[in-house]
């Protein structure tokens, strides 16, 4: 499952339990994999790779490729993580509820830490089935989702459930191939996870993790994201994949990347594929002939294609650099920054007989945060008159009129979307001493503040409302990954590490009580 790297490491299971899970998975898949008549078209074992691509950058016969699938498979029976999204995928009988549970995960996961996933996870899975998605709204399904980010996840998510519930019989495509063309919001990615891990089709998957795993076994240093390189990165998956345990296959390939091959301090020593790894063959090489060992050139297996420069390798404009080692492969492309834009927002406040309310308004039904509920908001305005102006007008538009002179500037927050850096020039205004406002236009509501922290709201509205608090008298709030001018803050760890930690101890002291309990 898509894992960027996450800063725990990797439970240890004892080898009954280990022995005890590879039987209940064998059985889980053997029930998973559809005969013929299923439609489920096995892929062959091995594919035919680019013939102009040197055989230095590939798994060239049989043994190699059985040895790479062994060492990494025992290693994963040993070391992988206790996750939620395993266990329900291992003891789902029912394969369109396994598959949903699979899918679920692999959508959450992306861009996303398993740390955060966690509770996220346990939340949605109060809708067990594709139909119990299918039926929800899309408020619960925004409130659910809220502050996960990249928030079409979601809602692409209720789309295909929605799909699959009312024009498949409520059953989910069987292959990766009818995964991706029936399904909103599937790529070839999610496709052949949800195909490999819960109806066993030998297919191959590449993800962040497991394109940085090939990349440095095998040497390949251009950047992943080329159409070349990926073309290539996806034989190669397909290639390696396990015919008999492809889904553990895939999570394990994943997990690797997510634990011991890691984007900047890979765990080269715990890596169970070591010594298939070109990349450290290259480490070891080169130093060898910077201490002198290795004179003239040395006898070691290199890139050597036909004709020209190998796509693959190195790129010219970018040679070897000694302080990486093995952080040489691959090489990715530069990313661009996200464009800067700015707005200015105001949490608005009156008494209520339940307590104090604030008002929220919802952001229309596309582009970014679409469909959430936020602090009324203005674009950037050049001077402090101009911003005060338009951000009264825009509260006056919902709750009617307004005294301008309560309006207080408090802060501002900088929250970074995956393309969009925005600050917001946060604003307070509390209404004292004058008739609530009891009516307000559609697209508008009243909540009291518990209500708010449940609401499908996103967490940039979070972090304004945070720095709103931290003014206000007896409190002291602020956020961690925000730029703030509040007047305190604490330190404390994430929210998400602290559920991973409290996820991860609670586990550790089961099976602690249980191993006492056995050796009494």
């Amino acid at each position: 499952m898509r894992k960027p790297r996450a800063a725990v490491g990797s439970g240890h299971r004892k080898q009954a339990a280990s022995q005890e899970g590879r039987q209940k998975h064998a059985k889980n898949n053997s029930q998973a994999k559809p005969s013929a008549c299923d439609g489920l078209a096995r892929q062959p074992e091995e594919v035919v790779l680019q013939a102009s691509v040197s055989s230095y950058h590939l798994f060239r016969d049989v043994a190699e490729v059985t040895a790479f699938r062994g060492s990494l498979l025992s290693w994963y029976d040993q070391e992988k993580r206790d996750l939620p999204w395993r266990r329900r995928a291992e003891d789902e009988m029912d394969l369109d509820r396994r598959a949903y549970a699979v899918w679920v995960s692999e959508v959450m996961l992306q861009q996303t830490q398993v740390a955060t996933v966690i509770n996220y996870y346990t939340g949605w899975m109060q809708w067990p089935t594709l139909q119990d998605l299918a039926s929800a709204s899309l408020e619960e399904v925004n409130q659910l989702w809220a502050g996960l980010g990249y928030y079409s996840r979601g809602r692409r998510l209720q789309e295909g459930a929605r799909k699959v519930v009312e024009e498949l019989g409520g059953h989910m495509p069987r292959t990766a191939e009818t995964l991706q063309q029936l399904l909103p919001g599937v790529g070839r990615y999610t496709a052949g996870a949800i195909a490999s891990i819960a109806f066993g089709q030998a297919t191959g998957v590449v993800d962040g993790n497991v394109a940085r795993v090939l990349c440095r076994v095998r040497a390949i240093g251009a950047d992943p994201s080329s159409t070349l390189v990926s073309q290539q990165l996806w034989g190669l998956a397909q290639q390696l994949v396990d015919p008999a345990r492809p889904g553990d296959f895939n999570q394990a390939a994943m997990e690797l990347g997510a634990t011991v091959c890691t984007p900047q301090r890979p765990l080269c020593s715990q890596c169970p594929v070591e010594s298939l790894c070109r990349a450290r063959q290259r480490v070891e090489q080169e130093q060898l002939l910077a201490s002198g060992s290795l004179s003239g050139s040395p006898d070691v297996e290199e890139c050597a294609p036909n004709t020209g420069q190998c796509h693959l390798c190195l790129p010219p404009s970018e040679p070897w650099d000694q302080t990486l080692g093995v952080v040489n492969f691959p090489r990715k492309a530069s990313r661009k920054p996200p464009r800067e834009e700015s707005s200015a927002t105001c949490v608005l406040e009156q008494p209520g007989a339940l307590g104090a309310q604030i008002l929220l308004v919802q952001r229309p039904n596309s582009g970014l945060l679409a469909g959430l509920w936020e602090f009324p908001s203005v674009t950037w305005e050049p001077s402090e008159q101009l911003q005060r102006k338009a951000l009264l007008q825009e509260l006056q538009r919902w709750a009617g009129p307004l005294p301008a002179t309560h309006l207080r500037h408090l802060g501002e927050v900088v929250h970074t979307f995956s393309h969009i850096k925005l600050t917001y020039q946060v604003y307070g205004l509390a209404l004292e001493g004058q008739t609530p406002v009891t009516t307000v236009p559609p697209g508008a509501r009243w909540l009291t503040q518990e209500e708010f922290h449940t609401a499908a709201v996103s967490t940039a509205m979070k972090k304004v409302f945070r720095v709103y608090q931290g003014q206000q008298p007896g409190t002291c709030m602020g956020s961690k990954r925000s730029q703030v001018s509040s007047p305190c803050s604490r330190k404390k760890p994430r929210m998400g590490q602290q559920v991973l930690d409290n996820f991860f101890r609670s586990h550790i002291s089961t099976d602690a009580h249980s191993l006492n309990s056995a050796a009494q």
